[in-house]
């Protein structure tokens, strides 16, 4: 088994400095002895959807139930502060799963297909020796029917039928759908099983433990080949409730520290008005949120579960010490910060996420990087460590050299959000970015602009953009955002 590191030896480590545990190891996989062939590396990208980064031990929460991704994270290099590309679901995985800019794709809203002749990491991989799978919510377009260079499909998701390309057959079911029927279950909402449905029933019945079964039959099916499996939970997602309903105590829940921020006039509109969306819908007291919070742990314990059984299977698999494990999430959500339960906002909690990463080479040993990293350097990270180049030209930078250990120069992060179908989002563009000195600013095109310092305002419940006194930073940061927007074709006027 893996040595386990504690998380205050992971902390230690992290205070060390870009020069850490890692430091000056060779990321190649291990040079093969006289006469024997190279291990090609194999990648097992796992991640959720909806789920804020501080839902577990690294991120600093020691209270959610999370023991597997506590004991991932400790072997794993964690990124403290990893950003989207886009805060909802189908322009973030755009970046995640072909490394471009949701408006480089055109996938700049949900159920937006990703256009066929874009390349997925498998495509750009191109290498036929290779067994590729993907499993989970997709959000690309043609929800459930193979695509984009995987050779095995497993979906889950029944909802997206009206969004069906020319030519799909929209009475076709999900293979979850499929499982259930097989249990004798009857759909609930027409000739479909609806996602409150899914959630009830007992925990051997819902979505992660039937991709947790799947995946664990991938792995054993293909330990003597080189393999990419991608595995995408839907859980923590809304409805926010499970079998796990009763597994935190929500008097043990802490609020979030700007719970009560009260969202001044100068903040946007839209987030305010999603706000007394939010308290309606949820309620908005202290019980309310903390009730809300305790389910949503519970959804992340009950992916915590099917994640460990599925390391546990690649270690008695003896293929964990030739596997690149990736965990993150496509986005997170407020719950309760600011009293809203929301994604699509440019606040933190929705914009951030866990990101970890356990390369065979660390042995098992942990460290916190604390440069501000992007998923749009996903796919050329991952190109990297799977020793290929992409012919593609790709708007994001490999990570190895932080995976390294090696001093980084600080980057500035890039975050967008473009017009939506949502009430209240139809119009609005907003373009963000996160500086290296701790700056963040917010530009929107119809609607008020923000600046934070993050460094001394870390819950974001001061907006000092109308404050007369940082027209030298607002300039700095807004110079840097439009020659983003040159160098990345993009075209929206904030």
């Amino acid at each position: 088994m893996r040595p386990k590191v504690s998380r205050r030896e992971l902390f230690r480590a992290a205070g060390m400095g870009a020069a850490g545990i890692i430091a000056g190891q060779n990321l190649g996989f291990s040079k093969p002895r006289a006469g024997k062939e190279r291990k090609k590396p194999n990648l097992l990208f796992i991640w959720t959807d909806e789920q804020r980064a501080d839902t577990m031990a690294a991120y600093g929460n020691t209270k959610i139930h999370s023991p597997n991704l506590n004991s991932l994270a400790s072997e794993s290099v964690v990124f403290e502060k990893a950003y989207v590309t886009q805060p909802v679901c189908t322009p973030n995985r755009s970046a995640v799963m072909a490394g471009l800019w949701p408006h480089t794709s055109g996938c700049t809203r949900n159920n937006i297909p990703l256009p066929r002749d874009i390349r997925c990491l498998g495509e750009l991989l191109n290498d036929p020796d290779y067994r590729t799978a993907y499993m989970g919510k997709w959000h690309l377009g043609d929800e459930i029917f193979a695509q984009h260079g995987f050779e095995q499909w497993t979906s889950i998701e029944d909802g997206y039928t009206s969004y069906y390309g020319e030519g799909r057959d929209r009475s076709k079911r999900s293979d979850y759908h499929h499982f259930l029927i097989g249990k004798s279950y009857k759909p609930d909402r027409g000739t479909k099983f609806s996602r409150a449905f899914a959630t009830r029933r007992p925990i051997e019945h819902c979505k992660p433990a039937f991709l947790e079964t799947r995946a664990c039959e991938f792995l054993r099916r293909h330990r003597n080949e080189p393999f990419i499996l991608y595995i995408n939970f839907l859980e923590p997602h809304m409805p926010f409730f499970g079998p796990l309903d009763n597994e935190h105590d929500p008097d043990d829940v802490d609020l979030p520290a700007n719970f009560a921020d009260p969202l001044e006039d100068n903040e946007p509109l839209v987030y305010r008005k999603k706000r007394e969306n939010c308290i309606k819908k949820y309620g908005g007291s202290e019980k309310d949120i903390r009730n809300l919070i305790a389910k949503y742990w519970g959804l992340v314990t009950q992916v915590d579960r099917s994640v460990g059984a599925i390391l546990r299977t690649l270690e008695k698999l003896g293929l964990a010490e030739n596997t690149i494990v990736v965990y993150t999430s496509d986005h997170g959500d407020m719950m309760g910060s600011h009293n809203l339960v929301e994604k699509g906002v440019m606040y933190e909690e929705a914009a951030r996420i866990p990101w970890l990463m356990r390369i065979p080479q660390s042995k098992g040993k942990g460290r916190l990087v604390k440069n501000s990293v992007s998923h749009i350097d996903m796919v050329p990270t991952l190109l990297e460590l799977l020793n290929a180049k992409s012919a593609d030209a790709l708007p994001g930078q490999s990570l190895v050299p932080l995976l390294k250990g090696n001093k980084v120069e600080p980057r500035d992060v890039f975050i967008e959000w473009s017009p939506s179908h949502r009430k209240w989002d139809e119009n609005i563009h907003t373009r963000t970015i996160v500086s290296p000195d701790g700056w963040k600013l917010c530009l929107n095109d119809v609607d008020k602009c923000q600046l934070f310092n993050l460094k001394e305002d870390p819950g974001e419940t001061t907006n000092l953009f109308d404050s007369g006194r940082h027209g030298d930073v607002i300039s700095r940061l807004r110079d840097k955002i439009y020659e983003w927007q040159k160098e990345t074709k993009d075209k929206a006027k904030v």
